[in-house]
């Protein structure tokens, strides 16, 4: 929905904020105009119902299509609504919870039922002077329609109608079919449900007439044939086993022994108890399978079985074949059930079986009353109140957008309720106290590793938490921006406690950290720690060689004096000291300390040799060598940090790239400072405790190592010669002094 040609001129104004223009809604024209805003400058496009800190029941409103997202015509339609419900659109601004009556829009239609039905809603709660109404009112309907017969739903409850044989046909139904509750959730009746109960009626009535014309076949003892076929109906499977063994016993001899069970069968049910192992005891035949025997009644019947073979005689047997029947020939078995089939084939064909515990009469009683029509006009008496109390449930939806659709502007056309601090924005969950910080960012996760693929390209240091709270009942998954201090502490398993935007606390525990920068001062620092955890595990490995080799060196040996004294030779003389050897180990050693003190005798010299306005240039200038790459993409990596990635992993559409940059990220994360105006005590009386005798040895150490160097590298080899001065030699004198040179 880009922006109309024919759209009203209209003003907007911007704030800047997270790196981009965010509009402002702060007028009434702002929200009548929402819809030729160009979305490009929404900051959301969709977000979900779930895991936010706002009213259920309003984003419910807000998602028409109750899909679990709410989007951008879904938004404009709310708005739309709401701002013609009201006579001025400005109210959504102020966010109140209660809506003054005076503010509904009465010029309209629906304008004016909205108004009826709030005005009946605080009737129905007992306040009908009450000049505005609230979510707490549309929300207890319970109340609300506690006090009315009729609330246009079409459920009759007992107690609906006036008069008590009505009520007491209501109550009739609910016990045969059931009910259906009413909005004051009163169990009642439909309209379906009176149809069906008048239908059973009528078919239970035209099959208890069959009986009535029929009695002699389908009733042949009377009153007494449904005992009679009940008692059939209890040894029928039994008895036609029975019957069908014996029929193949006369087939054939060899199957009598198998057909009565084995001996194994009878000695495996004679080691238990016979009184709680009737089960297995009926398991086994009725009675004594032989070729052509009738099936006795009483002696000779499996005992799990003679109180019910007991019945069949006296309720079928002997009213049907007479008294003195001690056994069924297979001929008197099928007589009786061709006897009682009649009867049994029109119990299987009961219809109206619902209404049978009325009783026949009562049935009738009811069919020819006028309570079928009665009902039906009860009925329609109430669902003719529904377009009425429909306008409740628009009251409700006016109440909630009155109070929250502003706030939900503010999450979702801008974020101006994320930047601005005022309040929390609706998907940070709480705060996360750990590690001497608090954390306002943190947003509820439903699957951290599906979370954490695409909210690690936020550029954010991020903290998964699993929080429990009541005896680890309650639990929920949290994810935490750190966006101040450092991450050295911040381990899987360390623990915090979070408090939700209700204020309940949760213990929270790291489980997974997605790394990324997170201040200038820990890239400042970076290198230096990471220098000192090489050179530490260096100096570990170092040691571990060392402490190592001395072990398997002394193993050995005593290795090898135990094999020497087991073979009872002399011990292998011990090896002189050799002092050539341990010369020139000491001569390496000095060498290298040597070369030390002269590497830090040439440095310091050079410094000190440095003009005095240089030499804090030359420090900074080492710092900047050694910090400046790490600093350099630290601060390169800050200013990418988005929030969007991190809400786009919860089912949003962020809009924009909604920038944490650092001064809002120290806003967002605050480490733990003195209040003003404290007073410390900075002795401390369990602190380290420093001897002078320490910095003597550093001062001695150092000329050491000087002297060291100085002696190996001039004294050592010598100094330069200065020129020799060549001695002038005197001519030697003449052997007579009177006597000319020689020419």
């Amino acid at each position: 929905m880009g922006q109309a040609a024919t759209a009203p001129k209209h003003v907007w104004r911007f704030f800047r904020a997270g790196g981009f223009d965010q509009v402002k809604l702060d007028s009434g024209s702002d929200l009548t105009s929402l819809a030729h805003l160009d979305q490009k400058l929404w900051v959301a496009l969709s977000c979900p119902t779930r895991g936010l800190e706002f009213d259920a029941e309003t984003l419910a409103l807000i998602d028409t299509d109750s899909d679990g997202h709410i989007r951008v015509p879904e938004v404009l339609a709310a708005v739309q609504w709401a701002c013609a419900s009201l006579k001025d659109p400005a109210d959504l601004i102020e966010g109140s919870d209660a809506l003054p009556l005076a503010a509904i829009n009465d010029a309209t239609d629906e304008g004016r039922q909205l108004l009826a039905s709030a005005r009946q809603v605080l009737a129905s709660l007992g306040k009908p002077d009450e000049a505005a109404i609230t979510a707490a009112d549309t929300a207890d309907t319970e109340a609300i329609f506690a006090r009315t017969k009729f609330n246009g739903d079409g459920i009759v409850p007992v107690g609906a109608a006036d008069g008590e044989a009505a009520n007491a046909v209501i109550a009739e139904i609910i016990a045969c079919l059931g009910s259906d509750p009413d909005l004051s959730g009163k169990p009642g009746i439909t309209q379906a449900r009176a149809d069906q109960f008048f239908a059973d009626l009528q078919a239970y009535s035209d099959w208890s007439k069959q009986a009535e014309e029929n009695a002699p076949a389908l009733l042949p003892l009377g009153d007494a044939t449904a005992a009679a076929s009940a008692a059939l109906e209890a040894v029928r499977a039994k008895a036609d086993d029975y019957f069908i063994r014996c029929r193949l016993a006369a087939f054939d001899g060899r199957a009598t022994d198998v057909l009565n069970r084995s001996q194994a069968d009878f000695a495996a049910l004679g080691s238990k108890d016979l009184a709680a192992s009737q089960d297995d005891l009926a398991a086994f035949p009725l009675a004594k399978v032989e070729p052509g025997r009738p099936l006795p009644l009483a002696e000779g019947v499996n005992p799990a079985w003679a109180t019910r073979m007991a019945a069949l005689q006296g309720a079928v047997v002997t009213p049907i074949l007479g008294e003195g029947k001690a056994s069924l020939a297979q001929d008197d078995w099928a007589q009786l059930t061709a006897r009682l089939a009649p009867y049994q084939a029109w119990q299987a064909s009961k219809a109206g079986a619902s209404v049978g515990d009325l009783g026949l009469a009562r049935v009738r009683e009811l069919l020819a009353s006028p309570m079928k029509d009665a009902l039906a006009a009860l009925i329609a008496q109430d669902k003719a109140l529904e377009p009425e109390m429909k306008a409740i449930g628009a009251v409700d939806r006016l109440v909630r957008y009155h109070r929250d659709l502003r706030a939900f502007l503010n999450n979702f056309v801008s974020f101006a309720n994320f930047y601005s601090r005022e309040t929390k924005a609706i998907f940070q969950a709480g705060t996360l106290y750990l590690d001497g910080r608090s954390c306002d960012l943190c947003v509820r996760v439903d699957d951290p590793a599906r979370h954490a693929t695409l909210a690690g390209l936020s550029r954010t240091y991020l903290a998964y938490c699993d929080c429990t709270r009541k005896g680890g009942t309650e639990k929920a998954t949290i994810a935490a921006a750190f966006t101040a201090g450092d991450s050295d502490n911040l381990l899987v398993g360390r623990n915090g406690v979070f408090y939700d935007r209700k204020g309940q606390d949760w213990d929270a525990t790291i489980t997974k950290v997605i790394e990324n920068p997170i201040s200038i001062r820990q890239a400042i620092m970076a290198p230096y720690r990471r220098l000192g955890r090489m050179i530490g595990e260096q100096i570990e490995k170092m040691a571990a060689a060392r402490d190592k080799a001395v072990t398997d060196k002394a193993a050995a040996g005593i290795g090898e004096a135990v094999k020497v004294a087991e073979a009872g030779k002399p011990a292998a003389p011990a090896t002189p000291f050799d002092i050539a050897r341990f010369a020139g180990i000491f001569a390496a050693i000095g060498l290298a300390i040597g070369a030390i003190g002269t590497a830090l005798a040439a440095v310091a010299t050079g410094f000190f040799k440095l003009a005095p306005w240089q030499m804090p240039l030359a420090v900074l200038g080492v710092l900047l060598l050694i910090s400046g790459p790490s600093v350099v993409i630290a601060w390169l990596k800050l200013r990418q940090r988005n929030l969007g990635p991190i809400l786009d992993a919860n089912g949003w559409a962020v809009n924009a790239r909604v920038k944490l940059n650092i001064p809002f990220g120290c806003a967002l994360t605050r480490i733990a400072k003195l209040p003003p105006g404290s007073v410390r005590t900075l002795r401390d009386p369990y602190s380290r405790k420093r001897s002078v005798w320490l910095w003597v040895a550093i001062v001695a150490v150092a000329a050491i190592l000087g002297g060291v160097g100085y002696w190996w590298f001039f004294l050592r080899n010598g100094t330069p010669a200065e020129p020799a001065t060549p001695k002038v030699q005197a001519p030697e004198a003449p052997a007579n002094p009177q006597a000319p040179p020689a020419k």
